[in-house]
């Protein structure tokens, strides 16, 4: 009990030393000790209480006087303090009153104050914000008008030094906001408006092209005419021409003018007065204030690289017609002067390396394309006008300043592909005249038909001027007129080598390298067809062979007229000759040699209608009919020979061969042809008196050889042609196989030129033909003998034979 007396006093003081708040803990320690606990902690707490009494009645016991006097001064100031306050009452109203109007005043002033105060910012600010909204104001007109590069500019203003003054605002963030989208639509404004100009420009620039082929083409024939009159005035104003035609070379701008000998002149339009270039311009200013410079030159490099490759992209159908190349070339000469001027008036939109790089790709394309429609072409003269139209373009673009070397290299090989399509319609040309041609001399009646022949040929002939009129010139009437197409070719040729840039001695060459292929293939193939073609007769090769004398005589004043229209001696190193002499000389020889072919077919026709009784007794006494026809038919062919040129004598000397190996030839195909008619495997029996039958007719051959039917022939030449036929059967006539045998591979023998197994086919048919007749005549003796004798000979010739198959 005693213990839980100091824990109740702990208990105490620590709640009366605590904050209220805080006792909870220290009460719970009371009803945490012993039972009975609370009950004696509830009467230590009420002694407590009866102490703190105690003392607070001592303190107020203590302090109650001195309360009862200070409560006595208060009521004596109390009375005071009425009439104080009664006073101050009435000095506060009379104040009040009086103050009202002051205040009232005061109140204004203040208000005004504030008024001006506020009046003063606002100036203040808007004075600040003014231009800001001016230059937005401005702004917003200069997007409405399309002023896009200045209201950029307007832009780049307002951010670097108008809207940070006033960024505070709202509508100044609104600004901030919309500059942006403003950009974005620029850009999107200005690269539509390069897309309509890439648009324009590729639907222009074939008429852009045009014109500037048409001014280079009006440049090069000023150029031209003034070199022409300064050459006339030689030394006159030589200096000034020049230099006029050295100016003019050099602008060569996208705005030149050419000046025309006209009475008035003409204005020339320019790319510019065909297209408006402002929108690409403004769009790459516009890009490159935006920083997208870059990407504003590739998307525009790249839309023309597209527009290029459609550019030189042709339509199937261009080769077959001029202006379908002149639409190809004007295009893309469009293309690259819109190029060329861009290069110029821009800095780095188009660079030299971009557009040599863009050209050399479109000169391979654009050779590729030529090689390939000009393939197609058949027309010389569509090939001629292509040249035409490809010097026109090189021309224009070398004023440019593209290289164009390809393009003349180009047209070496359009040139030579131009020389064929010549050499095609030549051909036609010459197959027509030689079908006109009635292979007979002209005839001329007098002194005028003879010039205007003259005119057309060059001929010359000392004996036939002496003649009196009407008289005949050697050649027919194709001759002056192949001449003349000859010389209509060396013009063609000449039109397509001019303005290739090429000297006069290139030119002169390739004329004569053309007329060589137009003489030694075309002509001389058509001369060679026409040889062979079978209604050409005897009477017409001889013309011919007189013909290509003509010809081949006439080549020198070719030579002579290439010369002239070049201004090129033939005298020079280089100079190529005219191969005429070979050509004529081949096409003689194959006329020749048809004659040659002719007349032996002729021999075979008069041949297969020969109708020999082989088997006859005795002979008719007189030749074969057929024989003679022939014999009568070579005469008369041999007669035309006389028609041959003898000019002079190296012609007369030519005719004289021809002649002579005609006759010879047929000679010996004559006597070959009877030969094998003899020897015939299907020929079994002839009988003696068939010998005597063509031994008669073997005498008018030997005859009609020994009658010089042409002139020229030593001695018996001709009659050698028969020598064989002849030692057979005068073998067989006479019968002299004794000596036969006997002289057999002499040099002397009489019989040198008869063979053997020729002998011996000959005798087994008469042999045959002995054993059928003389069945019943065997018993005589005379015909026993000679059955004998035949048989006898047989073997020795047998002998003969075999002896000579071992030695061979």
């Amino acid at each position: 009990m005693a213990e839980s007396l100091p824990e109740h006093d702990r208990i105490l003081q620590e709640i009366e030393s605590t904050d209220t708040a805080c006792v909870g803990p220290t009460l719970r320690s009371v009803y945490d000790d012993q039972p009975n606990a609370h009950q004696r902690f509830m009467e230590k707490l009420d002694a407590c209480i009866r102490n703190h009494d105690r003392e607070i009645e001592k303190m107020c016991n203590f302090h109650h006087q001195g309360f009862v006097d200070a409560i006595t001064e208060l009521l004596k100031v109390r009375a005071d303090a009425e009439k104080l306050k009664v006073q101050v009452t009435d000095t506060n109203r009379r104040l009040q009153d009086a103050g009202k109007e002051v205040i009232a005043q005061t109140e204004e002033i203040i208000r005004c104050r504030v008024q001006q105060r506020n009046i003063t910012t606002v100036v203040e600010k808007l004075q600040l914000c003014l231009p800001v909204l001016e230059m937005y104001s401005k702004l917003k007109e200069q997007m409405k008008v399309k002023r896009y590069y200045s209201a950029l500019k307007t832009m780049e203003q307002l951010e670097n030094l108008y809207l940070p003054r006033v960024s505070q605002y709202r509508f100044c963030q609104i600004m901030i906001e919309n500059l942006p989208k403003l950009r974005e639509e620029i850009k999107e404004i200005s690269m539509s408006d390069l897309k309509d100009f890439l648009e324009s420009i590729r639907k222009h620039s074939d008429r852009i092209g045009e014109t500037a082929m048409k001014q280079a083409q009006q440049q090069k024939t000023f150029s031209t005419t003034l070199q022409k009159h300064n050459n006339v005035n030689y030394g006159r104003n030589m200096h000034l021409g020049r230099s006029r035609i050295l100016e003019s070379k050099n602008e060569m701008t996208l705005k030149r003018t050419f000046e025309e000998d006209d009475e008035h002149d003409e204005e020339v339009l320019t790319a510019q007065d065909l297209v408006d270039f402002s929108p690409v311009y403004r769009c790459l200013h516009i890009y490159s204030v935006l920083g997208d410079g870059e990407i504003f030159e590739n998307y525009y490099r790249k839309q023309r690289r597209k527009q290029a490759r459609l550019v030189l992209q042709p339509q199937s159908s261009m080769h077959e017609t001029v202006e379908g190349y002149r639409r190809y070339f004007s295009q893309i000469v469009g293309f690259f002067v819109v190029e060329d001027h861009i290069l110029h008036v821009t800095q780095g939109l188009v660079t030299r390396t971009y557009t040599d790089e863009l050209w050399n790709m479109a000169l391979s394309k654009i050779i590729a394309v030529l090689r390939t429609h000009s393939s197609y072409c058949n027309d010389p003269d569509l090939v001629l006008e292509l040249k035409n139209l490809i010097v026109v373009f090189a021309d224009t673009l070398q004023g440019y300043g593209f290289p164009v070397n390809r393009l003349f290299d180009l047209l070496f090989e359009i040139r030579d592909q131009y020389n064929e399509t010549l050499l095609k319609k030549w051909s036609g040309l010459f197959r027509d005249i030689f079908e006109a041609d009635n292979y007979s001399p002209i005839p001329v009646a007098n002194e005028e038909e003879y010039k205007i022949v003259i005119s057309k040929f060059p001929f010359q002939d000392s004996e036939l001027d002496k003649q009196s009129f009407p008289k005949k010139l050697p050649m027919s009437q194709s001759v002056p007129q192949i001449y003349i197409q000859v010389k209509e070719f060396i013009y063609a040729s000449l039109k397509f080598s001019e303005s290739l840039h090429r000297s006069s001695t290139e030119i002169d060459d390739m004329l004569r390298k053309s007329t060589n292929l137009l003489l030694t293939r075309t002509l001389s193939s058509c001369l060679q067809n026409l040889i062979k073609k079978p209604h050409i007769g005897l009477t017409e090769l001889v013309q011919i062979i007189i013909n290509t004398t003509h010809l081949e005589l006439a080549c020198k004043y070719l030579e002579d007229f290439i010369s002239n229209i070049t201004n090129i001696s033939q005298v020079t190193v280089h100079t190529a000759r005219l191969y005429g002499l070979s050509t004529f000389k081949d096409a003689r020889h194959a006329a020749e040699g048809e004659i040659y072919t002719k007349l032996n077919q002729k021999i075979d026709e008069f041949i297969q209608i020969a109708d020999y009784d082989w088997t006859m007794s005795e002979s008719d006494g007189r030749a074969s009919g057929y024989l003679m026809d022939l014999i009568n038919f070579l005469r008369s062919t041999f007669q035309v020979f006389t028609h041959l040129p003898n000019n002079n004598n190296d012609h007369a000397a030519m005719s004289g061969k021809v002649a002579q190996t005609a006759c010879m030839s047929a000679c010996q195909h004559l006597s070959t042809s009877l030969m094998q008619m003899l020897l015939d495997t299907e020929l079994k029996q002839i009988s003696m008196g068939a010998i005597q039958q063509f031994n008669l007719d073997v005498i008018q051959c030997e005859l009609f050889a020994s009658s010089e039917p042409v002139p020229g022939f030593q001695g018996d030449t001709l009659q050698l042609a028969f020598i064989d036929l002849r030692q057979l059967l005068d073998l067989f006539m006479v019968w002299d196989w004794s000596t036969y045998l006997a002289d057999y591979g002499q040099a002397t023998s009489k019989y040198l030129r008869v063979n053997p197994s020729t002998a011996l086919t000959l005798l087994e048919k008469m042999r045959d033909t002995s054993k059928k007749n003389n069945i019943f005549a065997q018993f005589r003796k005379n015909d026993r003998d000679k059955q004998k004798l035949i048989e006898t000979v047989v073997k020795q010739l047998r002998s003969l034979v075999n002896g000579m198959s071992q030695h061979t």
